[in-house]
This record gives structure tokens, sequence and C-alpha cells, in this order.
């Protein structure tokens, strides 16, 4: 099994920023690709960015620009920095893990959520 904790989320002015953290820990090799999704009210959740363990990413088209993923392999962590927050962004953030992650693969592994909510 593979544990997943966020940190990071909170309440932000439009235009702000946010740095989201993702710690993994247990059985790590069963990790390769990471990632983060988000769920706002009433939505289906979504995938905002992956990374791979080589460090290849994908980004939603609604946050490229704004938003960049980071991995620390040695730290087993993943990052997501969200810059120019906007309210549409405003949802529960999920730190995501899994050996594959692609649009036919969800993710295995989840963390718990954090909010993330920008004011207008």
């Amino acid at each position: 099994q593979v544990q997943l904790m966020e940190s990071g989320g909170g309440l932000v002015q439009a235009g702000g920023s946010l740095r989201l953290s993702c710690a993994a820990s247990g059985n790590i090799f069963l990790v390769n690709h990471m990632g983060w999704y988000r769920q706002a009210p009433g939505k289906q959740r979504e995938a905002v960015a992956t990374i791979s363990n080589s460090g290849n990413t994908n980004y939603a088209d609604s946050v490229k620009g704004r938003f960049t993923i980071s991995r620390d392999n040695a730290k087993k962590t993943v990052d997501l920095q969200m810059n120019s927050l906007k309210s549409e962004d405003t949802a529960v953030y999920y730190c995501a893990a899994g050996l594959i992650i692609s649009q036919s693969t969800p993710p295995r592994y989840w963390g718990q959520g954090t909010q993330v909510t920008v004011s207008s």
C-alpha cells in the first residue's frame, strides 16, 4: 500500500499563490506517476497535473501557464505551485499516485484532500 499526505491548502485572494505539497510513504516501488486532481462542488473530479518518475508532465488546459508540478524522488514528494489563482480554482485538491496515470488508467492511490478556496 501507498499512503499520501497533502498539506498547504487554504484561503487566498484571486491573483494570489499557494503551494501544495504531498508526501508519499509505504510501498513506494508501486509509484511511478504522481499527480494532483481537484473536485469542485457539484462537479466531477478532474486531473490538474501529473508527473512521471522521469519528470514528464501533463497539465489541464485550464491551469497551463499558471500551475507547476514538481517532484523530488529522493524525498518522495510532489508539489503543486499555483499562481494567478482564480475563483474557479476553488476545489478540494487531491494528491494521487500509481504505477501509471493516464486518461484510461486512473490513479490507484489517493490522499485525503486539502481545500483550496480563492476569493474574488
